[in-house]
């Protein structure tokens, strides 16, 4: 039986929901998203007690990606426990702001205490141009020392705004997986469509690394999305992460309801693909 996982997780320390409105007033994007009307709070204990209501054997969580390290090495110290704790239930990426000083060395911190990933990064929100080389190398290079996949917010260029949304799309993921064609990476949100351009055998190429989680479908498309993203040949680099809190895995199981995929599509979708990216890097 395929394993049920949840590939985009968000976790907060209790001290964090108890400060954040401080906190707020020091990192502007959090507070923007933080106030946002769908955002919700959960504790690693909540995300173990939803996966048991919702039948999901493992979630991969994150905590938030500051501006600040010392933010950012809080909330991976908090991922690091309940990882821990979690009895196999739970993996843990880490978040760091990718240029500030001793990014490099949390990283490896982080790798060191079991994590398999680094993200959810938000490069608007930390002020990194994903298309500019010269300020991701570090981080790449850094992630692929340390064998971690790399998840990044992208976002549709079009259609309404939302608290977070962000301008990096389709366009500056693709530059990202030219410049870096030994990252493994996940792209948060379809890549903001970045998958249809797979189509071109060019793309299909830069993109030969690149996986695209499916977090937030229900806000923005129908389930003919997952039909589509099979027929274009690239439902085997589909991710099923709910971004949790904000949206339970009972969403996007009435949505692949309506979506008519077969066993064997569910099965890819919903865990073999998570299972395989991390075979790649030995985990």
């Amino acid at each position: 039986m395929t394993r049920r996982l949840d590939t985009h997780v968000h976790v907060y320390s209790p001290e964090l929901i108890r400060t954040w409105k401080e906190v707020a007033e020091e990192e502007p994007y959090f507070g923007n998203l933080a106030s946002g009307k769908v955002h919700r709070w959960a504790r690693a204990e909540d995300v173990l007690d939803a996966m048991d209501h919702d039948g999901v054997d493992e979630s991969w969580i994150c905590g938030f990606a500051f501006s600040d390290m010392g933010l950012c090495r809080s909330q991976n110290d908090y991922v690091i426990e309940s990882v821990r704790r979690s009895g196999g239930r739970l993996r843990g990426m880490a978040v760091v702001p990718p240029l500030a000083p001793g990014a490099e060395e949390e990283i490896l911190r982080c790798r060191e205490a079991g994590l398999v990933g680094v993200g959810e990064l938000f490069p608007q929100g930390q002020g990194l141009d994903i298309t500019d080389i010269r300020q991701t190398w570090r981080l790449v290079g850094a992630c692929h020392e340390a064998g971690l996949f790399l998840l990044l917010h992208t976002a549709e260029p079009v259609g309404h705004d939302y608290p977070g949304k962000g301008s990096v799309g389709p366009k500056e993921a693709a530059a990202f997986c030219t410049n870096h064609p030994e990252a493994t990476v996940i792209l948060a949100h379809w890549g903001g469509g970045l998958w249809l351009y797979e189509q071109m055998a060019e793309m299909r190429r830069v993109l030969r690394n690149a996986w695209y989680d499916v977090a937030a479908t229900p806000f923005l498309y129908g389930p003919s999305v997952f039909r589509a993203a099979f027929a274009a040949e690239v439902g085997e680099k589909l991710l099923l992460g709910t971004d949790f809190p904000i949206l339970r895995r009972s969403r996007y199981d009435a949505l692949l309801e309506l979506a008519g995929l077969d066993e064997g599509q569910r099965r890819v979708l919903e865990g073999e693909n998570g299972e395989r990216l991390l075979g790649t890097l030995g985990r």
